[in-house]
């Protein structure tokens, strides 16, 4: 068997391919983490979830969860087991590389307006330019009111944009570095070239005039509001089918919603587990996990304790018996095999498309530096379980040593005395606009997710 595509049958085959529109919905309505903690958590309750504060006291079979900030959550279904006997946890995150609007952003130059950016987590800048992009977001008024903010999706939307420089006059440019080609500061985000009709003669900017006339008749927003603002600057348009055959799907953020949905859908699916269910969905990520969003926070801690007031009673030393008992997959995307950049890679430990799920006993960077190096007891017994369950799998690194490398939450849950391994679906292009990843890899994580959460003891 050399493929996820062998292994089934037509009728397999088409739940495969229609797991994927759900996933393609999610990632399309998906494209900043606020917005997919509000889907996930509509589709949660669409499954019988409740969020805690509905209960009084928790029983085995509860389906429950916490939102953090409206910006990730944990959802849990109730064990048989005692809790401090462990959970089954899957944790993924839904933060994605992106192009933040700053604080004070509104320009004009020259007739045209742009807005100053910060770009977010690790990207080719270079990447990012001459692409139709959207603006997502909620802008915080000071009267207490949120306005969310959605521009450039519908079909009749206009697009902004960052420009690059034309190929005549890029003699200069082509001679620089990767990393230089476009500069941080020079990723300005291009909104409007229309001055404001006016008598006053003496009124300048007419065109950033015109912009805050915008924003104001259609949201409200006046330009001190983009002081308690959210904005981000995003790939415009839906998440598609790629290659001839369909086999495959491209879009914005597969790092890391595409682990994210299958590992959310694989919990709402899971019935009467012994162990306690457990799935994360966290911020910050993308940029080292801090805040109080990130999965460094003790927000995961304090959800777990208020799970055992309401369920046997908290205590720290129960806390600390049920981190320790914990198995946990880091539900992350590794690098898939690409034949335009073969050598990267090692062959015989890389991530390829359609060939199931990713197991990365370790990431890091180099000589391993900042990663989670799985215990090969824990290993074996993920071994047994995909197996029992006719789960594809395979094993790989993050491209060769001393290539580079990078990260995940695995490491901060095995800081919680747990039991920790990367687990993800290979993806192509990763941390572009537009990455690709297999149909097969996601419907076989989905199930591997669920064997996970069902079988791990």
């Amino acid at each position: 068997m050399k493929t996820v595509w062998d292994k089934y049958n037509d009728e397999k085959l088409n739940e495969l391919m229609n797991f994927s529109e759900g996933y393609k919905d999610y990632l399309t309505n998906g494209k900043t983490e606020r917005e997919c903690t509000k889907k996930a958590i509509e589709i949660a309750k669409s499954y019988g979830f409740k969020d805690i504060s509905e209960y009084d006291s928790l029983k085995t079979g509860d389906k429950v969860y916490v939102n953090n900030r409206n910006k990730g959550l944990c959802a849990f279904i109730i064990g048989e087991k005692p809790m401090e006997e462990g959970m089954n946890i899957l944790g993924a995150h839904i933060d994605s590389p992106r192009i933040d609007i700053k604080q004070n952003p509104l320009y004009e130059d020259h007739g045209l307006v742009l807005m100053d950016t910060h770009y977010y987590g690790g990207i080719k800048k270079y990447q990012w330019v001459a692409h139709p992009m959207a603006l997502h977001g909620v802008v915080c008024k000071k009267d207490g009111t949120t306005v969310d903010v959605v521009i450039g999706e519908k079909d009749d939307d206009p697009v902004v944009g960052i420009s690059d420089l034309l190929i005549h006059l890029s003699g200069d440019q082509m001679q620089k570095t990767g990393a230089k080609v476009v500069e941080g500061e020079d990723l300005n985000v291009l909104v409007g070239s229309m001055p404001l009709k006016t008598e006053d003669e003496d009124k300048k900017d007419l065109v950033k005039e015109n912009i805050l006339k915008i924003l104001k008749d259609t949201y409200g927003i006046e330009e001190d509001d983009f002081i308690s603002a959210e904005l981000e600057i995003v790939p415009a348009g839906k998440t598609r089918d790629y290659g001839l055959d369909r086999s495959m799907v491209m879009g914005y953020g597969h790092d890391d919603r595409i682990c994210a949905y299958t590992s959310l859908m694989a919990i709402l699916d899971t019935v009467n587990p012994e162990r306690t269910a457990c799935c994360i969905l966290v911020d910050k990520e993308e940029v080292g996990s801090q805040g109080n969003t990130g999965m460094q926070s003790r927000f995961f801690e304090n959800t777990i304790a208020e799970i055992m007031d309401k369920l046997e009673g908290y205590s720290e030393l129960k806390l600390r018996r049920t981190l320790r008992n914990s198995y946990m997959l880091s539900s992350d995307v590794s690098a898939g095999f690409d034949p335009n950049y073969p050598s990267v890679n090692e062959l015989k430990n890389t991530a390829f498309l359609g060939k199931g799920i990713c197991f990365n006993k370790y990431t890091g960077a180099r000589g391993k530096s900042g990663c989670n190096d799985a215990n090969p007891e824990y290993i074996a017994k993920l071994r047994r379980v995909m197996d029992d369950n006719e789960v594809m799998f395979q094993t790989s690194e993050l491209g060769r040593v001393d290539q580079g490398g990078g990260g995940t939450i695995a490491y901060i849950l095995a800081n919680m005395d747990m039991e920790v391994i990367d687990a993800g679906i290979a993806v192509q292009n990763m941390h572009a606009c537009y990455e690709v990843a297999s149909k097969a890899d996601i419907y076989e994580a989905y199930l591997a997710y669920k064997a996970f959460l069902k079988d791990m003891k």
